[in-house]
């Protein structure tokens, strides 16, 4: 009877590593924006203690507002929590992999089997049938999405997790498959204005709103990191359009007016001048940060500078065929703006092109890279962490089809955009 239990979905699963090839290359799953389980650690009164802010489903909003915002420290370049003895964390469980698993991995969650905080746990699945092995050839990165990319300690926990991979498999090449490539201009510009609702209808009371969303990421560097950039070819400048009703000589009049991804910047400004968050009882003044906007720029040149080191093969799937936000419009001809300020609190309009969901197929694709394999696949942003066709070409690439014996001459790099919650796979 104990051993039928394990196998209900309220208790896990078993995931047998029985049949794990020992001669596989390992593999390094590293999540995107919004990716990992994120719990803010008390260390009130010597006393340790941890609670998950990130994905929860049952006080949700109440936790996340508590323990989870954050003011942006420009001598650190660090989001800090605004609550006093605490701290944000990612758990470190089952070699990285617990952090980017099931999102919400609570009991109840895994009984009702809410598949839409379902990460990566099909794809973990899916490798450890291969004959892949959990902390021999099969780790996982999860990190706090709201810091810099390229602040020490998200870069050095990169560092740290690929050297246990590369030791722990006795010294071969490291594959990394990574989920959530690209830039999303139509929600990202939206985030910072009016937030992000990962949920809609009745089951929004059962996560963070959209409010606090938005006082969040404000303050978050990985933000600033993702908006459009000017430097981009694009083939069609990413706008944001606002209706503003105009008074001039006692007559009223209602323009549009457009703001490319240079000019967004002034409307930013404007629109977050008068933005605060209420926190324990105090408003704490939260406009748009310029000295995050100057931290992102510099990652943008480190990013626009990136090249692939030699003897490395980069492959890329992205999603196709779902109306993906790109231009996004406030106001409207007969209800237009007055106030920019006004913005933060309407209801935005999107503009579509092609991609995920999340993620224009532009964007998807603008790695700078040269692949060795490009491959468009009809699915969501989230959806691709486990469609079959997406783990057919990642088996190709990674040759456990044919459970290859020798050693790999070349490591793979395997990075998979998707449909959001944001993806890379």
């Amino acid at each position: 009877m104990k051993g039928s239990l394990l196998n209900w979905p309220c208790f896990g699963n078993n995931r047998s590593s029985d049949d794990a090839d020992v001669d596989l290359d390992p593999v390094l799953l590293v999540t995107g924006m919004g990716g990992s389980i994120i719990n803010s650690k008390c260390k009130a009164l010597g006393i340790s203690f941890e609670t998950r802010v990130w994905v929860r489903i049952f006080l949700a909003d109440l936790e996340f507002r508590k323990k989870a915002l954050s003011v942006y420290n420009p001598k650190t370049g660090y989001t800090e929590a605004i609550e006093k003895d605490t701290e944000v964390v990612v758990p470190d469980d089952d070699y990285g992999l617990y952090a980017i698993d099931i999102l919400d991995p609570s009991s109840v969650v895994k009984c009702l089997h809410v598949t839409e905080i379902y990460h990566f746990h099909d794809m973990i699945d899916m490798l450890v049938k291969c004959g892949y092995k959990k902390g021999a050839t099969l780790f996982g990165y999860g990190y706090d999405f709201r810091q810099s990319i390229r602040i020490d300690k998200l870069m050095d926990g990169l560092k740290t997790k690929l050297e246990s991979a590369y030791k722990a498999s006795g010294g071969r090449q490291v594959s990394i498959i990574t989920h959530s490539m690209g830039g999303a201009p139509g929600s990202i510009n939206d985030s910072l204005l009016t937030g992000l609702q990962f949920v809609e209808g009745f089951e929004s009371f059962f996560f963070v709103s959209r409010w606090s969303m938005h006082q969040l990421l404000i303050e978050c560097p990985s933000i600033y990191e993702m908006l459009a950039n000017p430097e981009f070819n694009w083939k069609k400048q990413p706008q944001i359009h606002v209706w503003r009703k105009k008074s001039k000589g006692g007559e009223t009049s209602v323009e549009l007016e457009n703001y490319d991804s240079t000019e967004c910047i002034t409307l930013f400004e404007e629109a977050l001048r008068n933005n605060e968050l209420e926190y324990d009882g105090n408003k704490i003044a939260l406009p748009f940060n310029f000295a995050i906007l100057k931290w992102a720029a510099g990652t943008r040149q480190v990013l626009n500078k990136a090249k692939l080191p030699d003897g490395v093969s980069f492959y890329n799937i992205y999603g196709t065929s779902f109306d993906t936000p790109y231009d996004v419009c406030y106001g409207s001809e007969k209800s237009p703006i007055e106030d920019l300020s006004e913005i933060c609190h309407s209801t935005p309009q999107y503009s579509n092109v092609d991609g995920d969901g999340t993620v224009p197929t532009e964007s998807a694709m603008a790695d700078g890279f040269e692949a060795a394999e490009r491959v468009a696949i009809a699915a969501a942003h989230r959806q691709l962490l486990k469609d079959n066709s997406v783990f057919k070409y990642i088996q190709k690439w990674l040759g456990v089809e044919q459970k290859v014996s020798k050693h790999s001459k070349t490591s793979r790099v395997a990075d998979i955009p998707s449909s959001s919650m944001h993806v890379n796979v």
